[in-house]
């Protein structure tokens, strides 16, 4: 829930007349009383109201019938008096610009009629002043788990006021203060008064793609961080190499990419990644790249010689390779200096480490590997020999001063973690009792089961993802307390640039609320209404977002 309204949510109260008090519509990021009709009965969402398109839901909302005008040669973006950033910080610079496009788009320069014949004069909205509030800005430094992304939005004439923290509370009011702003069908730009309290639920809002499957370029890349910003996601888990393709560009290790991307137009390069991470951070998303070892390897041993274990068949070498060969020291020697190279190219606090489905069969027909096994005493027990390899990653990453994130079975193999590795949740059956078993034993859990996009359906699957409750398992508060979040994930199997973006949203705009918004933001009409809406935005945007059922966008009609 939203913090109640203090002194500046009662002045707002009595500027408003009593009138238009009587039609002030009040959510708490509440279902809706009524019951609903089905789905089929929805009908066409193009007739929804423009103040049914706030996606995600804010905590608290409280909007009133009376609008205000903006008109795009008057209306201005700025730093408001008393703000900590000023025209030197550069990204809400670079956002002021961002959404004043967004808001007014190619209509600015269209001409407007005055409107209906007969309309009232419609008092006009001059500026939206933005306030930044903590002496650390964060202008100039990256987004974290930590940042604060709260901000207070008052809507009301003739200037609105966006409150905020940080830099990256007022990235989210910006993005929610552009969704209220509706244009009507005489091209007037119009705004109701409104006022805002709004917070995530979750710190760790986050999408993956990969791009070893299919090479992702750039642009595809940047687009979807455009989209994320829309949906007020927060990470980009960059699954950037695979068994597939290494299109990583390694500054020590060229040869990885040279003979195991695609080609060599199926590179990122030093600048191509540096470009993926400002981008992000422009719009208050953490880059995470995930480099997964010992399994998912196949691409790095071409590059790497020795690298990969050899596998035998009856004592004879069969010419294919395994995961990574655990058993040589050059294998962590190249792991110590190439985890040093990520550990200063990706400046997030946080690597991740993969640990995902490893294929014993290659190991277990080593003799090497079976001899190793037998002078540490593990046995037959392969788990302890994996175990035993990302043991040693993690000690190399924590040397860099780096987290890691890791994929659940690392923790279900009881590789000794430190106390604050990320657990990725991944596999769907029964994700709630690993849940409880990761916090259980006090470490901080990711969610990612439920939400595995590549997988794809005929219907409305969106509501599926928008009816996950992530604390439904058991557990106390304190383990409730270690769920920090979760990820819509996109595997590349069968997606490339073609239909990465339509696939991808608006599904991942249901999960995206599910991580932003209030728990009892349930009802599924309601929640229809504005995903409809929000999916017209998004196109209107230039995101090729896929419709959520029959109808058509507003924007489309006006030519």
């Amino acid at each position: 829930m939203g913090r109640a309204m203090g002194l500046a949510g009662l002045l707002v109260g009595l500027f408003l007349v009593s009138a238009v008090l009587v039609s002030t519509s009040l959510r708490h990021g509440a279902p809706r009383a009524e019951p609903g009709p089905e789905p089929a009965e929805w009908g066409d969402a193009s007739v929804a109201g423009p103040e049914d398109s706030l996606w995600p839901l804010p905590q608290w909302v409280r909007t009133s019938r009376r609008q205000l005008q903006l008109a795009p040669d008057r209306f201005q973006l700025l730093h408001g008096a008393g703000s900590s950033a000023g025209p030197g910080c550069g990204l809400l610079q670079d956002a002021f610009r961002r959404y004043y496009e967004y808001i007014f788009g190619q209509s600015r320069w269209r001409k407007r009629s005055s409107g209906p014949p007969g309309g009232r004069a419609v008092p006009e909205l001059l500026q939206l002043q933005v306030v930044i509030e903590s002496q650390h800005s964060g202008c100039h430094s990256y987004p974290h788990l930590d940042s604060s992304e709260a901000y207070h939005l008052t809507v009301t004439e003739p200037v609105a006021v966006l409150k905020a923290d940080e830099v990256w509370g007022a990235l989210r009011g910006l993005e929610t203060f552009s969704q209220l702003v509706h244009e009507d069908d005489y091209g007037s730009f119009l705004v109701n008064e409104s006022e805002i309290d709004d917070f995530p639920r979750f710190a760790h809002r986050g999408i993956l793609l990969d791009s070893s499957r299919h090479y992702l370029p750039v642009k595809s890349i940047l687009t979807n961080l455009d989209a994320m910003a829309f949906n007020k996601f927060n990470v980009l888990h960059w699954h950037i190499v695979d068994d597939q393709s290494f299109p990583y560009q390694s500054i020590y290790f060229p040869e990885l990419s040279d003979k195991g991307a695609y080609s060599y137009n199926h590179i990122y390069t030093p600048s191509d990644v540096r470009l993926v991470i400002e981008y992000a951070r422009l719009r208050g998303i953490r880059v995470i790249p995930e480099f997964d070892t010992p399994g998912h390897t196949q691409s790095w041993g071409k590059g790497q010689k020795d690298l990969l274990t050899p596998c035998y068949n009856e004592e004879q070498p069969t010419g294919s390779f395994g995961p990574v060969n655990p058993i040589l020291n050059t294998t962590y020697d190249f792991m110590t200096k190439f985890f040093k190279e990520i550990s200063s190219v990706f400046p997030d606090a946080y690597i991740h480490l993969g640990g995902d489905e490893v294929n014993f069969s290659c190991w277990k027909s080593n003799p090497d590997v079976k001899e190793f096994m037998k002078k540490q005493g593990f046995g037959t027990d392969y788990a302890k020999l994996e175990s035993y390899y990302i043991q040693k990653i993690l000690d190399i990453v924590s040397s860099y001063n780096k987290g890691y994130m890791v994929w659940q079975e690392v923790f279900d193999n009881k590789a000794q973690l430190k106390p604050d590795t990320v657990v990725q949740v991944w596999m769907e059956n029964n994700y709630a009792h690993e849940l409880s078993s990761v916090t259980g034993a006090g470490f901080t859990a990711i969610l990612a089961a439920p939400w595995y996009l590549d997988y794809i359906s005929y219907g409305q699957d969106w509501k599926k993802y928008h009816s996950v409750e992530p604390l439904n398992f058991p557990g106390s508060e304190k383990q409730k307390k270690l769920l920090i979040g979760g990820e819509a994930c996109l595997w590349g199997e069968f997606v490339d640039a073609t239909n990465l973006t339509p696939r991808l949203w608006p599904r991942a705009s249901a999960v995206g609320e599910r991580l932003w918004s209030s728990s009892n933001v349930t009802d599924l009409e309601d929640a229809y209404k504005r995903l409809t809406n929000h999916r017209c935005r998004m196109l209107r945007r230039g995101i090729s977002a896929e419709p959520v059922f029959v109808g058509y966008c507003a924007h489309e009609a006006r030519g």
